[in-house]
């Protein structure tokens, strides 16, 4: 046997595992590290965060991303380079971690790399009858798992689409596994670039789960504040803070067939861009805003699409405990909308269970790996958009 299947083997067969857990949004605001310890699989997994940084990602390799970022036409020859440049920086970024937290390399056994998003290509945005669902995450795992030694599982969303799926949301599957509680139920609202959430019900019935895409969280936000102001986002929501919302403009925002599809859908920037927000202003004949008044809109319309989902699964009394996590958590305008308009939700940050908020995406993939490793499908029964299936391509150091 192959040695390296060896170490596999014995890896997986452990009590317990360290598994590094990667993520990069397409907020792009670096590599969220996530070292985490697993302890068992399905029903009975145990995750405990040891360790977490986000590795800061420079202009430069930034703009080197946003150069074949959610674009139809790019040059082939750049996305392909960038397929092994994006996993030597990922790779160099967690050897810094491991260092600066004092553990070897040898001590990791395995990493779940989710890698860099690049398109994101549903039936619903390509509307092109003989193709499939489609997306494309770069930054290959044999790159990573030969820079570091540490055998690693990536490209997590191919197994998804090739199951029927849309190849996001993932979160379901680690929210299931981390969140679910007997007796309560949950809704595991993440607002990144775009926004979502998971239903957990207090059954703890895996068919009983639901999980969508709901519109954009920050990406319009940050995509303005980049452009507008050369700032990365909106800190504290000062600039929307200083504007008001204009009501044409929201109404023209929400004026997308995206808001009339039935759940489970995903999306991304390659819908809700600048380009989205300058048809938007055109058509409502408010090319004339202030930039403050601009995001102050582009605030609402985040919070107004995330509530209006919600409302949309549970009523417009909606009644449950929101547990949110992500960089729009951190947006004192948008929480405060959130919670003006859903007055009988409870809101909550996943800290609250022992998850630290920024880090959760990083530690879902750190379960979805452990799952692929040590564990079993889950039975999401016949919903649509959840296959159930196990995901990730496994790469050998050597």
């Amino acid at each position: 046997m192959n040695t390296q299947i060896e170490k596999l083997y014995s890896k997986a067969g452990k009590s317990e595992r360290l598994i590094i857990g990667l993520m990069s949004g397409t907020s792009m605001d670096g590599l969220d590290i996530a070292l985490c310890l697993v302890k068992g699989n399905g029903a009975e997994t145990d995750v405990r965060i040891l360790k977490f940084k986000t590795g800061d990602y420079t202009d430069d390799f930034r703009a080197k991303i946003k150069a074949i970022f959610s674009k139809k036409e790019v040059d082939l020859q750049l996305v392909c380079l960038m397929n092994e440049y994006i996993a030597n920086t990922h790779a160099g970024l967690i050897n810094e971690a491991l260092k600066e937290w004092g553990y070897e390399n040898e001590a990791i056994d395995f990493i779940a790399s989710h890698g860099q998003t690049i398109f994101h290509a549903p039936k619903s945005l390509h509307q092109l009858a003989d193709y499939p669902n489609g997306t494309l995450q770069i930054g290959d795992g044999d790159h990573i798992a030969l820079k570091t030694g540490i055998i690693t599982l990536s490209d997590f969303r191919q197994k998804h689409l090739a199951a029927g799926g849309e190849g996001a949301p993932l979160a379901v599957y680690g929210d299931y596994l981390i969140f679910s509680k007997a007796g309560e139920d949950r809704v595991m609202l993440n607002i990144g670039g775009i926004a979502n959430f998971t239903y957990l019900p207090g059954s703890t019935d895996a068919s009983e789960i639901f999980s969508t895409d709901v519109g954009p969280g920050n990406t319009l936000m940050d995509q303005y504040m980049q452009k507008h102001f050369n700032q990365f986002y909106d800190k504290n929501a000062a600039v929307a803070l200083a504007g008001e919302s204009n009501p044409s403009l929201l109404s023209a925002l929400l004026n997308c067939s995206f808001f009339d599809l039935d759940f489970p859908k995903t999306t991304g920037p390659e819908l809700f861009n600048l380009e989205y927000l300058i048809r938007a202003q055109e058509q409502s004949s408010t090319t004339g805003l202030s930039a403050a008044d601009v995001m102050a809109t582009l605030c609402h319309f985040s919070a107004e699409t995330i509530t209006n989902a919600i409302k949309r699964c549970f009523g417009e009394d909606a009644n449950a405990q929101v547990f949110m996590s992500g960089g729009g958590m951190h947006n004192p305008l948008l929480v405060q909308l959130l919670k003006s308009k859903l007055p009988f939700c409870k809101f909550l940050t996943t800290e609250d269970l022992n998850i630290d908020p920024d880090a959760k995406e990083a530690v879902l993939f750190a379960v979805l790996a452990n799952e692929t490793l040590c564990g079993k499908p889950i039975d999401f029964g016949d919903r649509q958009g959840v296959p159930s299936v196990c995901m990730g391509k496994i790469s050998l150091p050597a």
